[in-house]
C-alpha cells in the first residue's frame, strides 16, 4: 500500500476542505485545522507554497483566507500532488542512491508514480466536492449557489 506522508494528507485535506467550504467566503487556515483536525504547525507552509503555485489564491483583510486559484473542476489531484512532491523535495532531497537502487528500484518506482499521477489527473476537486457531498458531509455555512458554468 502507498502511504501518504504527513505533508501531502496535510495539504490534500485542505486544498479538498477549501474547495468544497470557500463559497462565498475565502476559508481561513484556523477553519481548517478545526474542520480537519489537521495541525497548524507546517498548514500554513503548506498553504502559502499552494498559493505560490497557483493552486489556492490568498485574500487578505479580516474576512481573508485562501480560495481556489481556478475552477475546482480545472483542478485534479494530479495538479496537487506535484505541488505537494515540489514542496516535500525541498525538504528532503536523497543526495545519492546504489546502483541497485539506480536501475532496479527507480526505474519500477519512476513507472508506478507516472501510472499513478496520469490516474490522479482524472480526479478533479469538483469530483471529490460532490463525493463529500453525496457523503452527507455538510459544508460550512451551508449551502450557497454555485454559479460554476
Amino acid at each position: 500500500m502507498y502511504l501518504l506522508s504527513k505533508k501531502t494528507s496535510l495539504a490534500l485535506e485542505a486544498v479538498l476542505d477549501v474547495a468544497y467550504n470557500a463559497r462565498p467566503n475565502p476559508v481561513q487556515s484556523k477553519d481548517i485545522t478545526e474542520r480537519q483536525g489537521i495541525q497548524s504547525r507546517y498548514l500554513e507552509q503548506v498553504l502559502q507554497f499552494l498559493v505560490k503555485r497557483g493552486i489556492l489564491k490568498g485574500v487578505r483583510g479580516p474576512k481573508g483566507g485562501y480560495t481556489l486559484a481556478r475552477e475546482r473542476r480545472r483542478i485534479t489531484l494530479g495538479d496537487v500532488m506535484r505541488v505537494i512532491e515540489d514542496l516535500e523535495n525541498e525538504d528532503d532531497k536523497m543526495e545519492s542512491i546504489s546502483e541497485l537502487g539506480e536501475k532496479v528500484i527507480q526505474p519500477i518506482w519512476a513507472d508506478f508514480h507516472g501510472d499513478m499521477l496520469t490516474r490522479l489527473d482524472q480526479i478533479t476537486l469538483e469530483d471529490l466536492c460532490n463525493r463529500a457531498q453525496s457523503s452527507g458531509i455538510e459544508r460550512s455555512g451551508g449551502e450557497s449557489a454555485d454559479f460554476v458554468i
